[in-house]
């Protein structure tokens, strides 16, 4: 007798691989899967949260003395891992993909015991009577034995039979089950109500379903601006799902006259465009901001997964919460200015309403990032309002990462600015805007590797609210071929992206690739100003090179101020580029002197030159920055 081992079966999901056989499994029913493709997903398995590099999969797959495409073979053979696993590469659920290192399999595994079985083998002309495995008929009590063993047997066989036939059943006819939704995206509800000033409603509805349905910890809720991007899209659900790497769509419309909300709303199954659940919901404008709360807890039902109590209800003024609505469209449509107006409205309709308050802290701070405002203007106003946000709800996540965007830019204080980030994420650890906070946070105190992490996190949980980000966080790093290779990738799949082409622009200039960054600077001005001013940019540069464009950006810095404010930071910027070191640093120690929020990035690459000067060296020091260079 031998005993033998089948391989151990690796699961995850509702996937299941068989190594022995190389298939792989979705609920029971095989996928096809390309032997390579197969042979990466295996190796990744194996490997579960390490990095497995390109290298590595090359000598495993791809023998030296092998000639193919490297690259195009590995590339095409995670194409169709993703593809198959409905995953994605901008929000992994699975496979992640570690720009020009190579790939980590993020999802959780088990791994299921060998099963062990008896092969008996008998042989009539070695078998003596006495050699194992043959059941000798010796008496009556060893012939009932013998029976006995064989009804068994014969149990066992028919119960086998029996459940091979249900399973070929099921298999063949299919299994009337409710299929469990891991993974969500709510689509932007549809507005209705026939008058386009009601958009900021139906994006409202919109975002606080996303975000009650975030509090579930067992269901991967995808962010509001990677759902927004289908507004009004035709495609088929099944494909923004795959796009979006989630087996759950929630979509609907809102239709909103006076006091009076109307909203229709279904899920769907995506993998199979199955309808789980539809209903259709009449408020007055009251009763519909609990809707949200409601609604999470049904689809947590409906999903077949485990519901998360319920959030405190806090009484809220229906007015107050439209207002709030109104200012958080205008927010992210960012009109700062105008946003502030329906905070401070909402604010005086409830004043004990955090969001608002948080909302008014975050346009306050936001007109002093964009250079707009400066510093005397927003300080006072904005650290109250923050205040005021954490006051009235000190669970409130979004209020503590206003505090913390107060300390970080207004006040100049790392340490309290960092106890606040991490405060806001202790409170919600899939909060994008607060990891992309807290990297800078952690930059500003010369923690740049732990700044990249977070930056890495806040792009993995929502790809396209700022898809630059991470190129920038590179950039800053002096990682410029990183931050080129991320950049040309988000260029790819977003080219109408203005902040994109800008950053790549300025990351082909620190690399020294002087026609590079003129191409790009020419297309994001072509995007953000038009046709007449790409024109100029390429005017500009074929008489006087690259140090013409620069001048030419400081010359518009003086026109714009004079008609407007411009923080001493960015003319700062400018000579610097310009290698006028002493009128850099005059302007370094003016946006010092009015506190400009923009001294946060004095060791941005730009200023890389004035490393040897002692007069910033002081204003570093000042600053309270430990010294990057």
């Amino acid at each position: 007798m031998e005993i033998s081992r089948s391989p151990a079966l690796l699961r995850f999901g509702p996937y299941e691989i068989r190594p022995s056989t190389q298939e792989l499994f979705k609920h029971g029913l095989r996928i096809k899967l390309p032997p390579q493709a197969f042979q990466v997903l295996q190796i990744l398995l194996e490997r579960q949260g390490q990095l497995v590099t390109r290298e590595e999969l090359q000598r495993a797959l791809w023998p030296g003395d092998t000639f193919v495409d490297f690259d195009h073979g590995l590339n095409n053979a995670v194409r169709r891992i993703r593809d198959v696993l409905s995953d994605s590469a901008e929000a992994p659920r699975y496979i992640e993909t570690l720009p020009r290192l190579g790939y980590r399999f993020v999802g959780q595994k088990a791994e299921v015991p060998a099963v062990t079985t008896t092969v008996v083998e008998a042989r009539a002309e070695e078998n003596d009577g006495n050699a194992p495995g043959v059941v000798q008929s010796r008496g009556p009590g060893n012939s009932r034995r013998g029976w006995g063993l064989a009804v068994a047997a014969l149990v066992l066989f028919l119960a086998a039979a029996g459940l091979s036939a249900v399973r070929f059943r099921d298999r063949l006819f299919g299994v009337d089950r409710p299929p469990e939704i891991h993974s969500i995206a709510v689509l932007p509800l549809a507005n209705l109500s026939g008058d386009p000033s009601q958009d900021y409603f139906a994006e409202g509805m919109t975002d606080e379903l996303i975000t009650a349905l975030a509090q579930n910890r067992s269901l991967r809720v995808i962010s509001r601006t990677s759902a927004m991007q289908y507004k009004g899209a035709s495609r088929p659900l099944s494909e923004i799902a795959r796009a979006l790497g989630v087996d759950g769509i929630l979509e609907g419309s809102v239709s909103r006259t006076a006091n009076h909300v109307h909203i229709n709303l279904q899920l769907i199954y995506a993998p199979t465009e199955t309808h789980v659940w539809a209903n259709s919901y009449d408020r007055d404008l009251n009763r519909a901001l609990a809707l949200p709360e409601e609604l999470s807890q049904t689809i947590a039902s409906q999903a077949k997964i485990a519901s998360t109590p319920a959030a405190r209800k806090r009484d809220v003024n229906p007015q107050a919460h439209d207002a709030y609505l109104q200012g958080r469209y205008l927010w992210f449509a960012e009109n700062y200015a105008e946003s502030r107006k329906y905070f401070e409205k909402a604010i005086q309709l409830q004043p004990d309403y955090s969001p608002a308050w948080s909302g008014l802290a975050d346009s306050l701070t936001a007109l002093g990032v964009v250079g707009v405002a400066p510093a005397r203007e927003i300080t006072e106003p904005g650290e109250s309002a923050a205040r005021n946000a954490v006051k009235v709800d000190d669970s409130f996540a979004a209020a503590h990462n206003s505090m913390a965007a107060v300390y970080f830019f207004l006040k100049w204080d790392w340490n309290r600015a960092e106890a606040e980030s991490r405060r806001s994420l202790e409170l919600d650890a899939d909060y994008a805007e607060g990891h992309h906070l807290h990297s800078y946070i952690l930059f500003a105190m010369n923690r740049v590797e732990e700044s990249l992490e977070e930056q890495k996190k806040s792009t993995q949980i929502d790809p396209f609210e700022r898809p630059w980000a991470l190129g920038n966080a590179y950039l800053m790093m002096r990682q410029y071929d990183a931050a080129i290779t991320e950049l040309r990738m988000r260029v790819e799949a977003q080219s109408q992206n203005v902040s994109v082409r800008y950053i790549l622009s300025d990351a082909y200039d620190f690399k020294g690739m002087e026609q590079e960054s003129v191409r790009e600077l020419e297309e994001a001005t072509r995007l953000d100003k038009g046709e007449s001013a790409a024109a100029g940019i390429r005017l500009t540069y074929e008489r006087g090179g690259r140090k013409a464009i620069k001048e030419s950006l400081l010359n518009d810095l003086r026109t714009r101020s004079r008609r407007e404010y411009v923080s001493p930071f960015e003319f700062a910027q400018a000579y610097a580029s310009l290698g006028k070191k002493d009128e850099a640093l005059d302007e370094l120690e003016n946006a010092y002197r009015e506190h400009s929020p923009l001294m946060v990035y004095l060791q941005h690459p730009s200023f890389d030159t004035l490393h040897a000067e002692p007069r910033y060296h002081a204003l570093v020091a000042k600053m309270g920055m430990p010294p990057a260079y």
